[in-house]
Order: structure tokens, then C-alpha cells, then sequence
């Protein structure tokens, strides 16, 4: 019977290939691949059992590198004043919400051991208590630490929201891992130490991150885990900026990163500029999760988080993760001839296609159009006011009659009176002035009349 049990072991082990055979493991693999970036190059496991080999790419693996979130510039409960109907305001506060479970999303699925906010979690120091239960009841269910210091806009001190009775008990009982740093001292966590820069009040004279330049800033600091800057502030005057939802650009709240000693710190995680950028060798500005308003130029990229991984004394790998869902669209056109109008409708197709409650659209429409091709811009203009969370027209267009128009309103068989109406509407639409502008209008509503009786 002991040989028959053997011959039944080997067997086994022939089907699964040779003796003493590995096979990889994938599931494994991957997991070490997410947690140590660049270093694994395989990893099986004994078919007969036994703990699994990890073949790394460059020796001994760097078991400080770890990996988080960094984000910035929520600002929920901010208010879009610009968006005049009430329902699709909300959809569009709404979203900012929807984008933080989605941050934890990404979070997850990478394998973050923790995200950073640097600054403007709320809109403002007085986010009222409905922001302030949605707001924590969505970083809850992240499930992960996040770490957050107050920015511009919700700046801490006395009165600020961070001091509200409120919002602590809210906290505790919704986002128990959340962490508010107010303080500019050092917030260690079990693989990474942040250093924190609070703003404390709007808008400080004084560089929010002067803390960190003298060489005891880092003297009772761990050798083996990565430093992160959590900061919020202006290293430059940007180009470009920002539409209507914005304040005015100011600069105020500098930050000057060569005064930050490099070799001491391994990633500077930004917030208040909206847009993924670049600033430094290791400092970078996430930008705003759900974009948040309409770009005057320049060079804009919101709706990113940045995936970090970084060592002591390494240089940052960073990714950008795209979590953004509205899509705020800027379009001109310019009507040369009334067929332009079909072109028209067609850069819409390609440009929004068949969505609706995703988009806000800044348009600007300029040219000449007849009658017939107005009313059917204002058929296209009305859809898109239904479909879009929000247009911003401006809509510069003006109603030029054709030949044909005008001699349909005046001669071609006309009731007399709308003709004698017509004739004098087209003696005051030439022009560029308010009168001109009111005779061109009049005279499409004319038409549309007259159509409408012919039709009858």
C-alpha cells in the first residue's frame, strides 16, 4: 500500500509538470509589483508546496518604497453661483462628492497605503453641517488614512471649521481615519512622515513651509521612511487662469521651494493651483479631482489625482489617474453663410454627442445668419439649454434676411399689413446698433408669423 501511495504522489506530481516543478505566481506577483515598483522580476511557488521565491530585478529590494494618493483643491460645498438652475447646481456639487469615492477607488485598486489633501477640502471655513456629514461620510468610506491640512479657502484658526464642535463629532463618527493637521510639526505614520504646512489664515506674508529650511527640522526624524511636504500656496504667477467660478489670481500664500533642503525630503505634494502640474524635481501640484470651472488659456490639466511612489532618498515616481466626470467645454464658431449651420451641429455631434447632465459649454457664436437658419440656432440653443448643466452664450450672431426671405415678407404674396411691417423693419435693420439689433429680431418673429399662417 506505501508503494501504491508514492506511485500515486509521483503521479500527481507528473501531471503538473516535472517533479519539483514552480510555477508562477501571478496573484502574488502582482501585488509585490504594485508595493515595490520596478524591483520584481518573478515570483513562483513549489507545485509540492512550500513558501514562494521572489526573484527581484536589482538585488535586494528597497522595502522602504512605499505608495499613496496625492490630491488636493476639493472644495466641496462650493456654491456655482453661475449656474442659475437649482437642480443642475446641485448635480454639479453633487459631483464633487462623487469624486472622492472615487479617489478611494484608485486608491485601493493601487495598493495606497494613504492619501494626502493639500488644502481646500471645503470651500470655505464656514461649510455649513449637510457639507460637512456628506463630506466625511464620503472620506469614510475610503477606508484608508487620509491626511489633510487646511488651505486658502478653509483655513484653520479660531472660528474655522476644523475648530467646530460639529464637524469633530462628524469626524469621529463618520471619517475616524481622517487627520486635520493644524500644527506645522511632523505626523509620522507607520511607513512615511508627513510635514505639514498649515495656512492658518487666508491669505500669510510669511512662506508657510520656512519651518522646514534649518537642518533641526529633520534631526529626530527616521532614517528609513520617506518625507512628505503637505503644503498649499503659489511657487509662481501661472499663465493663463480661470473663468467667472474664480477668484481673482493673486499672488499671495509663496512658497519658495529652493529654500526646501532636497536631499531632505522626497516628495512635496501642493495644492491651489487647479491643474496637474509639475513644479520641481520632487514638488508637484495635483489639481482639483472634478474640474470645477471654465480655463481662460494657458496650461490647464484638472480632474487628476497623482499616484506617488517614493523612498527615502529616492526620486518620486509619479503617475496621473484620471477621476474627473463633468466636462467643462469651451467652443467658438463663426456662421459665414447659412448652411454653416450644418457644420455647426456636427462639431456639437463630435464634441458632446448624445450626453446630457455631464457638460457645461462657454460658447461663442459670431456671423450672419437668415431668418430661416436663426430659428433653427435657437431649436439647437434651447436643446443644448435642456441637455447641458449649464451654457455660458455669448451669442454675437446677427439675423441678415436673405434675398429670398425678404421678398417673401414684402412681395411674394404676403398679407399687406405684415408686408408694410416687413418693408419698414427692413429699412431699420441695417446697421450695427440697439435699433438695428431690434429690427433684425423683429423681423424673424415676423417671419416665423407669416409662416405660420401660410401654414394655417
Amino acid at each position: 500500500m506505501r508503494g501504491s501511495g508514492s506511485a500515486r504522489r509521483l503521479a500527481k506530481k507528473r501531471r503538473a509538470g516535472r517533479f519539483g516543478q514552480r510555477s508562477v505566481d501571478r496573484r502574488l506577483l502582482r501585488d509585490l509589483r504594485l508595493a515595490v515598483p520596478g524591483e520584481v522580476r518573478s515570483c513562483t511557488k513549489r507545485l509540492s508546496g512550500g513558501p514562494a521565491i521572489v526573484i527581484w530585478s536589482g538585488g535586494v529590494p528597497d522595502r522602504r518604497r512605499m505608495r499613496f494618493i496625492h490630491t488636493a483643491d476639493w472644495q466641496i460645498g462650493r456654491p456655482f453661483a453661475g449656474i442659475g438652475d437649482q437642480d443642475k447646481r446641485a448635480l454639479v456639487k453633487q459631483a464633487r462628492l462623487e469624486a472622492i469615492k472615487r479617489i478611494g477607488a484608485v486608491a485601493r485598486d493601487v495598493g495606497a497605503d494613504f492619501v494626502v489633501v493639500a488644502g481646500d477640502l471645503f470651500d470655505s471655513t464656514s461649510a455649513d453641517k449637510a457639507t460637512v456629514s456628506a463630506a466625511c461620510s464620503a472620506i469614510g468610506q475610503m477606508e484608508l488614512p487620509v491626511i489633510a491640512i487646511p488651505g486658502n479657502h478653509d483655513h484653520g484658526g479660531p472660528g474655522s471649521v476644523w475648530e467646530q464642535e460639529f464637524f469633530r463629532r462628524e469626524q469621529e463618527a463618520l471619517a475616524p481615519k481622517l487627520a486635520v493637521l493644524l500644527e506645522a510639526a511632523p505626523h509620522e505614520l507607520d511607513s512615511a512622515v508627513v510635514l505639514p504646512c498649515p495656512l492658518m489664515r487666508r491669505t500669510v506674508a510669511t512662506d508657510s513651509t520656512e519651518w522646514l529650511r534649518p537642518p533641526a527640522a529633520y534631526s529626530a526624524l527616521p532614517d528609513d521612511k520617506p518625507r512628505i511636504v503637505l503644503a498649499h500656496g503659489s511657487v509662481q504667477v501661472f499663465s493663463g487662469g480661470w473663468d467667472d467660478e474664480a477668484e481673482d489670481i493673486t499672488v499671495s500664500n509663496l512658497i519658495d521651494l529652493e529654500r526646501i533642503p532636497e536631499d531632505e525630503v522626497d516628495y512635496i505634494a501642493l495644492g491651489d493651483w487647479h491643474g496637474t502640474k509639475q513644479v520641481g524635481p520632487k514638488a508637484w501640484y495635483a489639481g482639483t479631482p472634478e474640474p470645477d470651472r471654465f480655463a481662460k488659456g494657458g496650461d490647464h490639466d484638472p480632474g487628476n489625482v497623482l499616484i506617488i511612489d517614493v523612498s527615502r532618498g529616492g526620486v518620486p515616481q509619479v503617475k496621473k489617474e484620471r477621476v474627473g466626470k463633468l466636462n467643462w467645454v469651451e467652443m467658438s464658431f463663426d456662421f459665414a453663410a447659412d448652411d454653416a449651420i450644418n457644420g455647426f451641429e456636427e462639431l456639437l455631434a463630435s464634441t458632446i454627442g448624445q450626453r446630457a447632465g455631464d457638460d457645461l459649454l462657454r460658447l461663442s457664436l459670431t456671423g450672419s445668419l437668415g431668418i430661416e437658419a436663426s430659428n433653427r440656432l435657437g431649436q439647437v440653443l434651447e436643446s443644448l439649454e435642456a441637455r447641458l448643466l449649464r451654457v455660458k452664450l455669448s451669442d454675437l450672431t446677427v439675423v441678415a434676411p436673405t434675398d429670398d426671405e425678404i421678398h417673401a415678407l414684402t412681395r411674394g404674396g404676403a398679407d399687406p399689413v405684415i408686408a408694410q411691417v416687413a418693408r419698414r423693419l427692413v429699412e431699420r435693420a441695417v446697421g450695427d446698433g440697439d435699433e438695428a439689433a431690434v429690427a433684425r429680431v423683429a423681423l424673424r418673429e415676423l417671419h416665423a408669423v407669416w409662416k405660420q399662417e401660410g401654414a394655417a
